[in-house]
């Protein structure tokens, strides 16, 4: 009989992580995932995305090589072996995790789970070919690109985030719907790679979730690097011309381009039908409760399915949390349990310059708290970035005015997505203004700027007049 503890739909970040915890814990588990471990995360998104980051952001800093004192007479993209590093990265990673499955002997079953029946005594999971039977459900089925009413993606001019990473040769022109988190970030890409970019977003600001200060000086910065914006903008239609797309505008502009970026949002993977037994969704979203639990015995959910806060860690997050629930239960034991507060998850944004935060933005902390304190700090006024040549940017830290809490923290510039790990540590520890004093920075570092953001909240930083 096809039988194990516990099933877990998709094996994505959250996924597979959740799989390899449970069998630490001597747990039996499969995985149904039908295309390869890592989700879109590992495949078509995070990764090969960060492979581009990487030779965008060295091929701007070629190009800017006399600025340090190198002469370079001649500097070119050969982007077909861009791309193969790309999938070479991906290849390693993914081909890492299936041997970790291999060697921890967890099965990876590669169907596409159609139904879910309650057997009254556990769950029946039945694929085209087989049935499964299982203790405990995960729901991991993740997430995918969104498009318009109007306006689909084909695959050669109309590209979805997973398309573009498909692409082996750059475009003249690439126009971005969307100026989310994803739109941005391709656009960042290409932009420093030659291609000519122009985003279209509806909504007042890029990354219109991140602090307004930080959104409005992205911006700026991608408006400086060539990139043409338009803000509070909508496409209400489009024509295939023998070039490319011809995207009609709200603001009366048309643009044409050779390639179109579709980057409107992501919605929840939820095909799975229910038998005896009713799933409870809301738009689209699997409802759980602060342990990942959904309305049905012993079937969790986790990832973007649950629409918590559709970042990779989230989903890990997530994942090792119900792991360690289900190792409760079976074995009676007691292992401490992460109640997970969503606000203090970091979340990144990988554009020139990079962008992080965590926390509360300060628009919502001021709508929630009568009282705060705001301390900012330049990069232009930080050793480390001046010897970089990366000053662009600066540090924001908010705190409670009552307690010296820190309850946000939003950086804009160099290194930002390593950075904002130990501010989310400190808020996540629900660290004050005088737990950061007890620390000692190491200089010349980043780091410090966020010192001297902290010591500018009681207006006190060395480096800032």
């Amino acid at each position: 009989m096809n039988s194990f503890k516990v099933v877990i739909i998709g094996g994505g970040p959250g996924g597979y992580v959740t799989a390899i915890r449970l069998q630490q814990y001597g747990i039996d588990v499969a995985v149904f995932e039908k295309e390869r471990l890592g989700g879109v995360c590992l495949n078509h998104g995070c990764i090969p995305t960060k492979s581009l980051v990487k030779v965008a952001d060295l091929y701007s800093e070629i190009k800017e090589s006399e600025n340090f004192g190198i002469s370079i007479e001649k500097s070119c993209v050969d982007y077909k072996k861009v791309w193969q590093r790309k999938n070479d990265v991906v290849e390693k990673l993914v081909s890492g995790i299936e041997f970790i499955f291999k060697k921890r002997k967890i099965q990876n079953i590669k169907e596409a789970v159609k139904k879910i029946e309650n057997t009254g005594s556990g769950y029946k999971i039945i694929t085209t070919s087989e049935e499964y039977f299982a203790d405990y459900v995960v729901v991991a089925t993740g997430s995918k690109p969104k498009e318009l009413p109007f306006m689909k993606c084909d695959g050669k001019n109309i590209l979805s985030s997973r398309d573009i990473l498909k692409m082996e040769e750059l475009p003249k022109k690439l126009v971005v719907i969307g100026g989310g988190v994803i739109g941005c970030e391709f656009a960042s890409i290409y932009n420093q790679l030659g291609v000519e970019v122009e985003i279209v977003e509806f909504l007042p600001n890029l990354i219109d979730m991140e602090d307004i200060e930080i959104s409005k000086r992205l911006g700026m910065a991608l408006k400086r690097s060539g990139i043409k914006i338009h803000l509070k903008t909508a496409v209400e239609n489009f024509k295939k011309t023998s070039n490319g797309i011809l995207l009609e505008l709200s603001n009366g502009k048309e643009i044409e381009a050779d390639k179109v970026l579709l980057s409107v949002g992501r919605v929840p993977i939820m095909d799975l039908e229910f038998v005896n037994c009713d799933i409870s969704m809301d738009n689209g979203f699997v409802i759980i409760d602060k342990m990942m639990k959904t309305n049905l015995e012993n079937v969790f959910a986790i990832g973007d399915v649950t629409g918590k806060l559709m970042l990779a860690h989230t989903a890990s997050k997530q994942g090792l949390i119900v792991a360690d629930i289900i190792h409760n239960a079976i074995n009676n034991t007691e292992i401490e349990i992460v109640d997970l507060d969503y606000r203090k998850i970091p979340a990144c944004t990988f554009t020139n310059p990079e962008i992080a935060s965590v926390g509360y933005a300060q628009k919502e902390a001021e709508e929630k708290y009568e009282k705060l304190l705001i301390g900012k700090f330049p990069f232009s006024a930080n050793g480390k970035a001046l010897g970089l040549g990366a000053n662009f940017g600066f540090v924001k830290v908010i705190a409670l005015k009552d307690s010296n809490k820190i309850i946000g923290v939003h950086i804009i510039g160099p290194q930002a997505t390593e950075l904002i790990a130990q501010a989310g540590i400190l808020v996540g520890l629900d660290a004050t203004i005088e737990d950061v004093k007890k620390v000692v920075f190491a200089h010349p570092t980043l780091s410090e700027a966020f010192m001297e953001a902290v010591e500018d909240l009681e207006k006190l930083a060395i480096h800032k007049i």
